[in-house]
């Protein structure tokens, strides 16, 4: 693959060459926080590395961050996994998310494909659960994605890309004051990429079947009426046009498909954040979110063609068209920050949250399946299905820091949460499964100089419970049979950070522990050998595991020039117990490479001229 990029901005930013790190800001944590006196296993992507690298989609960044993981089955991925513990589908059930996913204060968790990466301020991956933070779909970590917002001068960026594959990108981004006070500011990004996919289908003779058209769009506005207030508002459309053929019988990048998928998406999401100095002591922050995503997922389930399963006729398509809508409001009451030396010793945070949930789902499998030397008649296919599923979340939650010396802070945090869902279908399935929940985290933070953190944490997270689908099990008495409970996964770790004296070098190490608690197994079973599409899927509280190991990362400033990083995951995973496959027990977890790492070395020569070398590496996993 050959690629040729050009980046224009067209404002200067103000920044000179410096030997040293430039400094990273936490922004997912309810305060902004620098990285080095975080008290958690955090790593960040920011704007200098997303604009310098030719990365149109979240997806490409995934392997520069050890520990984390996705699942394919997809054209774009769309479930993630932190330290081995996440969804790898969502064909059918309770839409629950262990890895949280958010854009700029949406939550847009299991629908991780709209992530596209122009105009981006910073990515981050919170490694570890964030019951705290985000309570029930962020039982392994979270992924925050914020893009860039409005600036008090003029600038902007335009960017062209055109490379081997059919690769074509234009980008426009630009923002600044709209008033001569500075009190109303605006940026929008437009973006649209193309790629035929790198896949041929020798069938059709097509090099496009799992090509890719994907827009992003997003308008942001920031209004300063006064003093104490400041209201940010954003509309944001990403539009995902994707082919999917990517299932074949040798593991080739050649398929043989008479019926090429498509996996498209269009999601429309609409923020608004306010926030309101209410007193000298505390601000209020109100934040609300609404989206509305409509997914079309569709493959060749047979693989093939008519010559391919000759003399047997084998052919099954399916498809899925899914409707989330999605309403969220947080209010948060957060304390003005700790002053030891003014005898300020606490901050605090209280707030309320509430998630409202909507998805509808019709799933289509078309098929038929003859043999030639037998008396049967053809077996043929028609299989509808319409459900629709409701959820409603509310929590409360608060934390305390308190600083017990000048250099050593503890914090204690809790969240309970209410969950209640329903569900039902055209095969006359039901059910109102409901779960409260509680989670936190204890941690103690300590300065041992004015360029070491050393900490260590106890955390609780937490995951919704669900149900069962086509068991065939009727009656309402048997409905608990088909209903599972909540998983809770309990992490420990210590770690540290060190930043040089001249501050070119920050060097950042957790080692954690993390034992699941009533852990949700998902068994899939074909049941027809002769129909792909019939596959069966039980989710049961059957297991527990541990999960433990080790991530270091490395940013240093050789030059004004040169700047390098690396970053190494150690991942060791067990199950502990299993009820359904005892003989599973003792072996590692699915989707949990043992060991990843990443290396990147960054040569700026001048405003015109940069050079990026990149290397990443992970070991092998189990796929089930």
């Amino acid at each position: 693959m050959l690629i040729f990029s050009s980046n224009q901005v067209f404002a200067e930013y103000g920044t000179e060459a410096t030997v040293e790190i430039e400094e990273i800001i936490v922004k997912a944590s309810w305060r902004e926080t620098k990285l080095e006196k975080a008290d958690a296993s955090i790593f960040v992507i920011g704007q200098e590395v997303l604009i310098d690298q030719p990365v149109k989609h979240f997806e490409q960044l995934t392997q520069m961050i050890p520990n984390l993981n996705w699942a394919g089955g997809s054209s774009r991925p769309r479930y993630f996994q932190i330290r081995g513990i996440g969804e790898r589908s969502g064909y059918e059930g309770t839409p629950n998310s262990s890895v949280g996913f958010i854009i700029d204060d949406i939550d847009f968790s299991g629908l991780g494909g709209i992530a596209t990466t122009f105009d981006l301020e910073q990515v981050e991956v919170h490694r570890g659960p964030q019951g705290l933070r985000m309570g029930a779909n962020a039982l392994a970590g979270l992924i925050y994605m914020q893009s860039k917002n409005p600036t008090d001068a003029f600038e902007g960026i335009a960017e062209l890309i055109y490379g081997s594959d059919d690769i074509k990108s234009l980008g426009i981004a630009m923002g600044g004051p709209i008033d001569e006070e500075e009190k109303l500011k605006y940026r929008v990004a437009f973006r649209q990429d193309e790629v035929n996919g790198f896949r041929n289908n020798s069938w059709l003779a097509k090099d496009n079947t799992s090509g890719k058209k994907e827009f992003t769009g997003r308008i942001k506005l920031n209004w300063q009426p006064n003093s104490t207030s400041t209201i940010d508002f954003l509309l944001m459309n990403v539009d995902l046009e994707n082919g999917y053929d990517a299932w074949t019988m040798d593991n080739s990048l050649s398929t043989l498909s008479d019926k090429p998928g498509r996996d498209s998406q269009d999601t429309n999401a609409m923020g608004l954040k306010m926030r309101f100095r209410l007193h000298d002591k505390f601000e209020l922050q109100s934040l609300t979110g609404l989206t509305h995503s409509d997914v079309l997922f569709s493959f060749d389930a047979d693989w093939g063609n008519n010559q391919s399963w000759q003399p047997y006729v084998y052919d099954f398509f399916s498809e899925t068209l899914r409707s989330r809508r999605s309403l969220n409001h947080e209010f948060r009451l957060i304390s003005e920050p700790m002053n030891f030396v003014e005898d300020k010793p606490m901050e605090w945070i209280a707030g309320i949250y509430y998630l409202d949930l909507k998805e509808r789902n019709d799933r289509n499998d078309l098929g038929i399946y003859d043999d030639p030397f037998d008396n049967w008649s053809a077996y043929i296919q028609d299989d509808k299905l319409g459900s629709d599923y409701a959820s409603e979340n509310l929590a409360v939650f608060g934390n305390i820091d308190y600083a017990i010396a000048p250099q050593t802070t503890i914090s204690l945090g809790m969240r309970w949460e209410r969950w209640t869902s329903a569900y039902a279908d055209t095969l006359g399935e039901f059910f109102f499964p409901s779960d409260r929940m509680l989670g936190g985290k204890l941690s103690l933070r300590t300065e041992l100089n004015e360029f070491a953190n050393v900490y260590a944490a106890v955390a609780r997270g937490y995951k919704s419970g669900g149900f069962n689908l086509g068991t065939g099990i009727q009656g309402v008495e048997r409905l608990n049979d088909l209903i599972y409970d909540p998983e809770y996964l309990w992490n420990y770790e210590i770690g540290t950070s060190v930043l040089s004296s001249n501050s070119n070098l920050l060097i950042e190490a957790v080692v954690f522990w993390s034992d699941r608690e009533n852990q949700q197994v998902l068994i899939s079973k074909q049941l027809d050998p002769n129909n792909p599409t019939t596959f069966q899927y039980l989710t049961q509280n059957a297991a527990s595991g541990k999960n433990y190991g080790t991530e270091l990362n490395l940013r240093a400033k050789l030059t004004d020039e040169i700047s390098l990083f690396a970053a190494l995951g150690l991942l060791k995973t067990e199950i502990k117990h299993h009820q359904s496959r005892p003989e599973l027990v003792g072996r590692r977890q699915a989707h949990a490479p043992a060991k990843s790492y990443s290396f990147g070395i960054n040569w700026q020569a001048s405003e015109q001229f940069h050079l990026s070398i990149g290397f990443v590496w992970q070991k092998r996993f189990l796929l089930l």
